[in-house]
């Protein structure tokens, strides 16, 4: 019998990086999660989830306000369990504590400790992958984004992109967990799922010891 696959991925980057569609696609891939015959519920999580607020666009574990600290530490702490109850298993995660760190620096000039979170993730085996671009190919990224936007205006200036992803490039440098970078300038996103699970699989990232 093969070892039982056990990956645990951290997908971070400025927007227009294809995260989400990179984070399904490494979620239904066999060299990932193994064949299946059907369609099933592995866990496919998010920091971007706007749960703190009751209203569409909302706030929730990265551009939470002041106030809302204690909140989205205290869901952070949630999260970080399961995953140490839940170990045996897949994780897929499409934006984490980096996109908080990023978010809340930009906007608030307040850089959040999670050094105990990942701490705590490396023996569960989380990896990093960053996802970055270009400056010049944002535009590309944009206008196939515009196609199933339901808040396009969020992409009017690119520039934010740009600055947003030398400051995450910044952050996952100082990261704990092992970390490959990814360049999406192409938008060739099966591509860049096939580098993830080469790099997941020459790693050791794939299982659990």
């Amino acid at each position: 019998m093969s070892p039982k696959l056990t990956p645990k991925i951290i997908l971070e980057g400025a927007r227009l990086t294809f995260k989400t569609e990179i984070a399904f696609a490494l979620n239904e891939h066999p060299r990932i999660v193994g064949p299946r015959r059907y369609r099933y519920h592995s866990p496919l999580i998010s920091a971007e989830w706007c749960a703190i607020t009751n209203f569409p666009w909302g706030r929730g574990l990265i551009n939470f306000e002041p106030q809302e600290e204690s909140l989205a530490m205290e869901t952070y702490a949630t999260w970080l369990r399961l995953f140490e109850l839940q170990r045996y298993y897949s994780w897929i995660v499409d934006r984490f504590h980096i996109s908080t760190r990023a978010c809340q620096i930009q906007t608030y000039n307040k850089d959040y400790d999670f050094r105990w979170l990942e701490e705590r993730l490396l023996p569960l085996n989380f990896r990093l992958v960053f996802l970055h671009r270009t400056a010049d190919s944002f535009a590309a990224a944009r206008a196939e984004r515009l196609k199933v936007s339901g808040k396009p205006d969020q992409y009017n200036d690119l520039s934010l992109f740009v600055r947003e992803q030398d400051l995450m490039r910044r952050l996952v440098g100082e990261s704990l967990l092992p970390r490959l970078d990814l360049d999406i300038s192409d938008n060739n996103i099966p591509g860049a799922v096939e580098q993830i699970a080469d790099w997941m699989e020459s790693s050791g990232g794939l299982w659990m010891e």
